[in-house]
């Protein structure tokens, strides 16, 4: 098996470790590949891939989208990162927990979070690059955040006062989301997971 998967405190939420193959030269690893994925219950489609770059300290999220419901497999390229996914399904056991992992590119680790999570990170190396396999397109019309200092996630943060786009500084709280109509399409039940 290419990949290992290893199962965090939110079942939904899954760290893959591809398998490594190095000598004195380096190493090399499969990414990505469908046909090991789908076994592993991790998604086998994705339909856009996104890079992002941010300097030292900047903090990224927590973002989601629910029309179309955008899943995110994310790792670090370059640098070193912080990644969170936070559970913001509607009924939910796990609503408002967190996942937390400190990745960099020294292990090509990758960190799956489905639609109905929050995804943010934080750069912790001077340059550092997050690349995002998606499983939907981007719709700006409906896509939002939570705050990355909301206090019922009470994420341990390693920043204390993190560069923020105006986007990310506006974002409503975890509160603000589920009192919204749109938090619907992320009800979680038996059938939803």
């Amino acid at each position: 098996m290419p990949f290992a998967v290893e199962d965090t405190a939110i079942p939904e939420v899954k760290i893959v470790r591809p398998r490594l193959f190095g000598d004195e030269r380096g190493w090399f690893g499969e990414v990505v590949q469908v046909e090991a994925f789908a076994p592993l219950g991790l998604p086998t489609r994705f339909v856009q891939v996104n890079q992002s770059r941010s300097a030292r300290g900047v903090v990224r999220g927590l973002h989601f989208q629910w029309d179309p419901p955008q899943g995110k497999l994310m790792r670090v390229v370059r640098g070193r990162a912080f990644m969170v996914a936070a559970d913001i399904r509607p009924g939910s056991p796990t609503l408002g927990q967190v996942v937390t992992l400190d990745a960099s590119d020294e292990e090509p680790v990758l960190f799956w979070a489905p639609a109905s999570f929050a995804r943010g990170f934080a750069a912790l190396a001077d340059v550092t690059e997050i690349e995002y396999f998606c499983t939907a397109t981007y719709d700006p019309r409906h896509e939002s955040g939570i705050r990355w200092d909301d206090p019922t996630l009470a994420i341990a943060w390693p920043v204390d006062a993190p560069s923020l786009s105006s986007k990310d500084a506006a974002a409503g709280s975890l509160a603000d989301w589920l009192a919204r109509p749109e938090s619907g399409a992320f009800a979680w039940g038996p059938s939803a997971g």
